[in-house]
């Protein structure tokens, strides 16, 4: 029984999320998660039922159509419970909690996630996605049993509660491993028993990007001359962005394959994805000179700047999986994908050639007579085929590209989630600021200037703290630990970007609001959300590296990078000690820990502090910017400074290079060339 839309308006409709919006025309009483929401459940004696997901997530646009517009269904949830709708990337500290509890309760997890909870907040069912009749079944059975049992549903929840709060345990640090290079020797090993020879990545289906995972391989099969891994990176790198996880057309990259050969993605465009993506084919550039790799993200940042920047400078968070086809008929992918025919139509000439680019034919067929673009050869080996030039080629497939973005923009674009997150938007600074430094294009380190004024003068509350979500004027959220982590990351990038040491000291106040808000004395480490938060069932302490890295292994990189910057030694040491808290995790399942790794190695191998001073430190610093050098932080000035690094360095009428360890600088060198011979890596 389906519903007119204009019949029902829930109190989601003074929210700003994307997601919730959705939701606001349902039949289904939804509310916020909320103060008032979590305190009428404990006031009424009533369950919570939380439903949790997100605008770009395809199977939450299918649950909404079967079960929350319908009116039966919406009975059975007002009647028996307070429903609670949360936008997983409003609330990421909500969704943590609750699905650990689903993942213990079912052994899986994902979105849409639906939990059933007590009205003190403590979880008692939960699974993903659920068809209609299961689902009314299901919530009929457990309201019943809490009005006829309501013991039985008290005691499941404090054996889970101390199954949740177990998950959460850090045991302090017994004693100390010496950081040593031979550590890396077993879990390097086991991790290539993992890998796709053929396809790159991992084996295995569906297949995420992992971004953060082959930034640290790439940087220890560099430093460590360890070529088959190093030619690894490069095979996941070439075929990521050869598949149709990659955008040809209009640039930028979905969220994940949902085949092992990286071709049919899961279409949905995330700006944590991209930001963390452009980072790594920026890095990788700086090892290769390839420069299909430039290509990619050139395209990238131009759709990132087309379609996921505002007026502000904010970035938005995501593209729709879903979009309207030539019928009106909402498909997964209609945006993105081709039949043979339009092919034919659109390209005339060309199209042989596109056709073999791209296998028009049956590898890189899906359903339904689209195709989805994916190549399987290099552009030289494709110019030899046609016998034309590199040249040649690359301008006819551009032109190709042209051709066919004019089409696509004729079609129904994807929604957009036009909301920003400080964690999000911080990543992206990081991106084009790694871009600036392959490149040296202006225009992208103005890019990230401008987010970073956007997030000073708008997420920054005036007692210091950072708001987490922003849309159209209206900060919202205090900040989590990943908000105030990944924009740590953006300053001390823009600070080895333009040397402006403001960007040090808007690092320096964020790190001190993290120290008083977020630390957890026992373990060292820090805590996912604020003290002068609302507590929620388990207090949440992110170690684990996923997508995207965990909120404490990036925290203890700032550390580390701000004390060698600064000179203060102390954050090197904190560092240090959360390395050490997590250490024995680590060889279990090691790509969980890859940015902690990252960091291990700024222990185990040779690092620098590199200062430059004289009128032409910009010039000198971006020689050295040109190059991979993974173990260095550089400072650099012409005027005269109080940095640690940079104080008394300053020689009138002379441009000098200082190679440093721990402080401790070796007599001044004139060229880059002289300096790389004091520079190491292992």
């Amino acid at each position: 029984m389906n519903y007119d839309n204009k019949k029902h308006t829930n109190e989601l409709i003074h929210e700003s999320s994307p997601y919730l919006l959705q939701h606001a025309h349902n039949p289904v009483n939804w509310k916020a998660w909320n103060d008032k929401s979590l305190d009428e459940a404990q006031e009424n004696n009533k369950l919570l039922l939380i439903s949790v997901g997100y605008s770009a997530c395809h199977w939450c646009h299918v649950m909404e159509h079967e079960s929350f517009e319908d009116e039966a269904v919406a009975e059975i949830m007002n009647s028996n419970y307070v429903n609670i709708k949360v936008d997983r990337e409003e609330r990421p500290d909500v969704d943590q909690v609750y699905m650990n509890a689903v993942q213990i309760m079912t052994g899986m997890g994902g979105w849409p996630m639906n939990v059933v909870a007590l009205p003190d907040g403590r979880p008692v069912w939960g699974g993903t996605y659920f068809k209609k009749e299961q689902w009314m079944d299901a919530l009929k059975q457990i309201s019943y049993l809490y009005k006829s049992q309501p013991e039985k549903l008290v005691e499941y929840a404090e054996k889970l509660d101390q199954g949740l709060k177990q998950l959460q345990i850090i045991e302090p640090i017994k004693e100390t491993h010496k950081l040593h290079r031979d550590f890396f020797i077993p879990i390097i090993e086991k991790w290539k028993k993992s890998f796709d020879f053929n396809n790159g990545g991992y084996q295995r289906a569906p297949k995420f990007m992992m971004p953060n995972n082959y930034k640290f391989l790439m940087r220890y099969a560099f430093q460590n001359s360890d070529e088959d891994l190093m030619q690894q990176c490069l095979l996941t790198l070439n075929r990521i962005s050869w598949g149709g996880v990659y955008d040809p057309i209009e640039g930028g990259f979905s969220r994940y394959s949902v085949d092992e050969k990286w071709h049919v993605p899961h279409f949905e465009k995330m700006l944590y994805d991209n930001a963390q993506l452009v980072q790594l084919y920026s890095k990788a550039y700086k090892i290769t000179k390839n420069d299909w790799y430039k290509d990619v993200i050139d395209s990238t940042l131009k759709f990132i700047n087309a379609e996921m920047t505002d007026e502000s400078g904010a970035f938005y968070s995501a593209l729709d999986a879903d979009s309207e086809d030539e019928n009106g008929k909402k498909e997964e992918g209609a945006y993105y994908v081709w039949t043979k025919n339009e092919l034919n139509t659109i390209l005339d000439l060309d199209f042989e050639l596109f056709a073999t680019y791209y296998n028009i034919n049956n590898y890189g067929k899906w359903e339904a007579e689209n195709y989805v673009l994916i190549r399987t050869k290099t552009r030289s080996e494709l110019a030899s085929e046609f016998n034309i030039s590199e040249d040649e080629l690359k301008n006819r497939i551009s032109n190709c590209h042209e051709k066919l973005k004019v089409a696509r923009l004729k079609r129904k674009k994807p929604a957009l989630d036009d909301k920003s997150l400080t964690s999000w938007n911080g990543m992206m600074i990081s991106g084009y600021t790694e871009a600036h430094k392959a490149f040296g294009q202006e225009q992208f380190l103005e890019t990230a200037e401008k987010n970073a004024s956007f997030i000073l003068t708008q997420q920054i509350q005036t007692n210091g703290r950072l708001y987490h979500t922003y849309k159209k004027g209206k900060s919202s959220i205090n900040g989590y630990l990943e908000d105030y982590a990944f924009v740590i990351t953006a300053f001390l990038d823009l600070y080895e970007s333009k040397f402006e040491e403001k960007y040090l000291h808007h690092a320096q106040n964020l790190i001190s609001v993290v120290e008083e808000d977020f630390q957890d004395k026992s373990s060292g480490l820090f805590f996912f959300n604020s003290i002068k938060d609302r507590q929620l069932v388990t207090k949440t302490i992110e170690i684990n590296d996923n997508v995207i890295p965990a909120s404490n292994s990036e925290m203890a990189r700032n550390l580390f990078r701000f004390g060698k910057l600064t000179g203060n030694l102390e954050y090197v040491r904190k560092a240090e000690k959360m390395l050490q808290t997590i250490m024995d995790k680590i060889s279990e399942y090691p790509q969980a820990y890859s940015n902690w790794l990252d960091l291990m190695l700024n222990f185990t191998n040779p690092f620098f502090e590199i200062a430059i001073t004289g009128g032409n430190y910009k010039k000198m610093a971006k020689s050295f910017q040109d190059d991979y050098l993974p173990n260095i932080v550089l400072a650099a000035t012409s005027s005269k400074s109080d940095m640690n690094l940079l104080k008394d360095r300053l020689v009138n009428g002379k441009d000098l290079i200082y190679i440093c360890t721990e402080g401790s600088c070796q007599l001044p060198v004139e060229s880059k060339h002289e300096a790389l011979q004091h520079i190491s890596q292992v």
